[in-house]
């Protein structure tokens, strides 16, 4: 294992192990929304509370594996305080890497997703977990409760 790929899993241990954000905020004023994963049984539940347009905070509750809760973690940390334009830029470029296929990247390709690990930060660490398609959807599992969490309060 390269000293990168061993850092990266460090990295997504230590939200496995001491997860941040974890509990719930009270509804109202905050909304909740839920997930689960029937393939393998990771559930994530999210509480938000939202003011001008952006993430005030962000509670995560729920089980699973070590990969969907460090998700959950770790997008949890990213979004505080973000517009929700931002939230949803920063989970389309997440979601962007997780469909990555480094084998196939034009050059053109491999810059934007540098550059979209730059903004990405520790996130980066769960681009590994394309390596394991049947993995991928423990780690977007949150990243898509939110969003349609979000999408409910369009409606």
């Amino acid at each position: 294992m390269s000293g990168l790929e061993e850092l990266y899993k460090e990295i997504i241990l230590d939200h496995y192990r001491n997860p941040r954000h974890r509990g719930e905020l009270d509804c109202p004023p905050a909304h909740k929304t839920e997930g689960f994963n029937p393939l393998c049984g990771d559930e994530v539940s999210l509480t938000f509370l939202i003011e001008e347009g952006s993430i005030k905070e962000l509670r995560i509750a729920g089980q699973g594996c070590s990969i969907s809760q460090a998700s959950a973690s770790m997008m949890a940390a990213a979004i505080q305080e973000k517009s929700i334009e931002e939230v949803r830029d920063l989970t389309r470029e997440f979601k962007a890497m997780m469909s990555i296929h480094e084998e196939t990247m034009t050059n053109a390709d491999q810059e934007s997703a540098s550059a979209a690990a730059l903004t990405l930060g520790d996130l980066e660490a769960l681009k590994g977990v394309v390596k394991f398609p049947v993995r991928i959807k423990c780690a977007t599992l949150s990243w898509n409760t939110l969003l349609t969490g979000l999408d409910d309060l369009d409606t």
